[in-house]
């Protein structure tokens, strides 16, 4: 774990490097997680991608080890700074980038802008444009009545299918999520409601893997089809039986389909 300040207050992030000496290097590989989540949900990873890639893991601000500094603005501008101070602190020139949900679009978002910087995007259960994003609304009401664990509770079954965890893992997720900052929570809602990066997508010409749950009650396919019909070299795939904790549930999975990615990008 190691940190960077920004704004008077450090922001955490995981900096694992476990590449094999006889393995060919395929270049970092960094990791913006999304609303309630944190750097360790991304783990279950490892095992398809550790043993060439550096990895780097954030804790977005107000999940997991990241504070929120007084007055932060929750823009999209203030959240990719963030990723940049990040990638910045970790000494990285150019890299691949993955992202959830919010985490995505700020992924898109930091593609658009340093093109020059990102080898490859990948995005999971995220969008573009957030007008079409469902069920944000109760999350205030949730928050008011009953707290971090009251909203981690109702946001459970929207992620994941009953039989999609392991029971530890289940409760894991739930726990640490109910630990997300309530107003940082209903601020990058409000944040990703209010974006639409389709006019800066032009420039995201680098290749893009695109990863969707077939039963996000958040993003519906056809918002990732749009997506996916806007960038220019991108790849999708919809996973059958999944949420929109998909990242989570089919770890596995999605690091494969990364792996296979990467290899056919020469990474």
């Amino acid at each position: 774990m190691t940190t960077v300040m920004r704004d008077g207050a450090e922001l955490h992030f995981d900096d694992l490097d476990r590449r094999l000496g006889w393995v060919a290097d395929g270049g970092p590989i960094v990791f913006h997680h999304g609303v309630g989540s944190r750097a360790e949900a991304w783990a279950g990873w490892d095992a398809a991608l550790a043993d060439r890639h550096r990895l780097v893991r954030l804790d977005v601000r107000g999940h997991g080890r990241s504070p929120v500094p007084p007055g932060y603005p929750w823009t999209l501008d203030a959240l990719v700074g963030d990723l940049a101070a990040v990638v910045d602190a970790a000494g990285l020139d150019r890299f691949h980038l993955v992202g959830e949900s919010i985490g995505g679009t700020i992924a898109l978002a930091y593609a658009a802008r340093h093109a020059d910087r990102v080898r490859t995007l990948t995005v999971s259960n995220g969008a573009h444009r957030g007008a079409p994003i469902r069920n944000l609304a109760p999350w205030a009401s949730v928050l008011e009545t009953g707290g971090g664990a009251a909203w981690s509770a109702h946001m459970m079954p929207m992620r994941f299918h009953d039989a999609a965890l392991d029971p530890l893992a289940r409760r894991w997720f739930e726990e640490q999520q109910a630990t997300a900052d309530p107003a940082g929570v209903l601020a990058l809602a409000a944040t990703l409601a209010a974006t639409d990066l389709t006019p800066q997508l032009a420039a995201v010409t680098m290749p893009a893997l695109l990863l969707h749950p077939d039963g996000s009650p958040f993003i519906p396919v056809a918002l990732m089809a749009e997506l996916f019909e806007l960038l220019p070299d991108a790849r999708l795939e919809v996973v059958a039986g999944a949420r929109h904790g998909l990242p989570f549930s089919h770890a596995g999975h999605c690091s494969r389909a990364l792996a296979a990615f990467l290899a056919t990008c020469g990474a």
